[in-house]
């Protein structure tokens, strides 16, 4: 099978913190919510599916979490579990990263050779000691659970690098990037030739 291509992530840039009294978190047979009254959580410049927040200020709930889905601009589901906690106290949700969409890796078509080449560029203003990672699984159906850190495909930012490219070889059935410790810029793209 011939070499693909695809674009894991597309300009995607850091959200300013999210500040609310009216923030609740609800679990609910299995499905784990984040929602407020009346402080918007998603829409322009705010939170979207893959974001990873940590939330801050709660008595329960201080840890990070990815967001699943946006069920409207005032809610979202995470894929971690929370404990049912109300409004009142002032939470802060900050957004520390993202992880991509999953893309098909060499061990979902069973190819023998496993080499893969990742391309991240982010912006000049994108902050020092800022992280962005290749994550590899062999679950055909992973949770978020099922992902791990592919060996040598970090790249760690600063100011004078605003490209970088890794190689690596395994048999992963899915891959994702995954960026963490982001206070600010963009990533402008990551790509993945498989």
């Amino acid at each position: 099978m011939a070499q693909t291509s695809t674009t894991l992530i597309s300009a995607r840039a850091h959200v300013t913190s999210i500040t609310g009294t009216d923030i609740s978190f609800t679990a609910t047979a299995g499905v784990y919510t984040i929602k407020s009254t009346s402080t918007v959580l998603t829409g322009s410049g705010k939170l979207a599916v893959g974001d990873l927040i940590t939330v801050t200020g709660t008595s329960s709930n201080n840890s990070t979490f990815t967001v699943s889905t946006v069920v409207s601009t005032l809610e979202i589901t995470v894929a971690e579990v929370v404990t049912t906690e109300t409004a009142g106290s002032s939470f802060t949700l900050d957004h520390v990263g993202f992880v991509s969409d999953k893309a098909k890796g060499d061990g979902y078509y069973s190819q023998p050779d496993g080499v893969h080449t990742v391309a991240y560029q982010v912006s000049a203003d994108f902050n020092a000691n800022a992280t962005i990672k290749i994550q590899g699984t062999l679950a055909t159906t992973p949770t978020e659970d099922d992902w791990f850190d592919v060996l040598g495909t970090t790249f760690t930012a600063d100011t004078s690098t605003v490209t970088s490219s890794a190689n690596f070889t395994g048999n992963y059935v899915w891959v994702r990037s995954k960026t963490m410790s982001m206070t600010a810029g963009t990533v402008n793209t990551i790509l993945l030739n498989s």
